[in-house]
């Protein structure tokens, strides 16, 4: 379990860099953060998927399918919600838009970790 969650931080915060690297090059060309965030998020998926699939919960080749698609439910819903919490953060507060969004992107990993291990990758 701790080797797990080592692998998750790493893969996270892979995906991580990716998320925040588009919303912070894409803003300031204009862009409103939480249009950057969705970018974001659509080239972190890929990141994230093949990270968590491959090495932070490796399953059996005939479940690949069925993990990519409780994996996508899973992020697509965590994307939800870090979309919502975003939006509050951004008008309900002071913050600067990175600052939101490194808030929003550690807090919904807790979420996505949890979700992931008991259900989306619940074979490995």
């Amino acid at each position: 379990m701790k080797k797990q969650i080592v692998r998750f931080i790493f893969v996270g915060g892979a995906a991580f860099g990716v998320h925040f690297s588009i919303v912070s090059i894409i803003v300031p060309l204009g862009a409103h953060p939480l249009a950057a965030n969705v970018a974001g998020f659509l080239l972190a998926f890929g990141v994230s998927y093949l990270g968590h699939r491959h090495w932070t919960f490796p399953s059996a080749s005939s479940a690949r399918h069925a993990a990519l698609m409780r994996f996508f439910f899973v992020a697509v819903s965590g994307f939800a919600l870090n979309e919502a919490l975003y939006w509050f953060l951004l008008t309900a507060t002071v913050l600067d838009y990175r600052t939101a969004l490194v808030i929003v992107l550690a807090a919904v990993a807790v979420v996505t970790f949890t979700v992931s291990k008991l259900w989306a990758f619940r074979d490995a």
